[in-house]
């Protein structure tokens, strides 16, 4: 039986009520990253690992409705300083890969600049903006591998229309410093390397391990629903699964991985 998926309308938050929030999140965070100093992943290795897993590529500049261009001229800066803090970085048995823990804070000193920053349902510049697009393409790797998420937030707000979409809606994983990251445990008996680079066109991106891959997953949607909620706006919900197939093309598992649920704010029925 379906949950029910009704969205409350958005409260809007003093700057002040946003600012202690964060306040109080960050020291949550902080203290996490304390606890668990142990177990994070930060040995890097220039030597590649043998075996791909997956690997994805997304592209760096899309013409986006009312978003000048600069902004993601200047994403492609903030990816590329990143990248050099991720790119072949090791995840062994037990450890916990975290965006943050290995990017740090993004600022002016360390050379980021102006990109595209999503919040409260509008866009804005920000120091760092457009680093989620290497957490999306890390997410979606990453469910296509053994890998465990433990960590993982989207946004509340469906921004911007589907335009020439190759993945399902809400397969990525936004984040925001420092108490909203990606982090990601290696809970099988092998080495993962994670290579991520700025390419030409693209963000790229290979997943490679010790041993070779056993299975090969797959991302199903189900459920997709655009609803009209009774305040008068409308939303967006769908459901992934993971499917687990063998090697003669045997579906072995199938399990729910993430339940989405935005406002949307444009209209869901688009003339030509």
């Amino acid at each position: 039986m379906r949950t029910n998926r009704n969205i409350e309308k958005p409260i809007k938050r003093s700057d002040v009520r946003l600012k202690a929030g964060g306040l109080y999140y960050g020291m949550l965070r902080r203290i996490l990253w304390l606890k668990m100093h142990s177990v994070f992943a930060s040995k890097r290795s220039s030597e590649l690992l043998p075996f791909c897993c997956f690997s994805h590529r997304t592209p760096l500049l899309r013409q986006l409705k009312d978003v000048d261009m600069w902004m993601q001229y200047n994403k492609i800066i903030n990816l590329k300083i990143a990248a050099e803090k991720i790119d072949g970085i090791i995840i062994r048995p037990k450890e916990v890969f975290s965006f943050w823990k290995l990017v740090g804070k993004p600022t002016k000193g360390k050379g980021y600049v102006d990109g595209m920053v999503l919040q409260n349902g509008g866009f804005f510049p920000g120091i760092g903006g457009g680093l989620c697009q290497m957490s999306n393409l890390i997410f979606w790797m990453a469910i296509h591998t053994p890998l465990t998420i433990i960590e993982r937030h989207r946004h509340g707000y469906d921004v911007f229309p589907d335009s020439n979409r190759t993945q399902p809606f809400g397969s990525g994983a936004t984040i925001f410093y420092p108490y909203g990251d990606l982090m990601i445990r290696n809970d099988t008996q092998d080495d993962y390397q994670l290579n991520v680079w700025v390419g030409t066109d693209h963000l790229e991106g290979v997943l490679r391990s010790s041993a070779k891959c056993k299975y090969r997953y797959e991302i199903v949607e189900k459920n997709h629903e655009i609803k009209g909620e009774y305040w008068g706006g409308y939303s967006r919900h769908n459901e992934l699964y993971k499917q687990t197939i063998d090697m003669d093309g045997c579906l072995i598992d199938e399990e729910l991985i993430v339940k989405n649920s935005a406002i949307m704010m444009y209209s869901p029925f688009l003339t030509e």
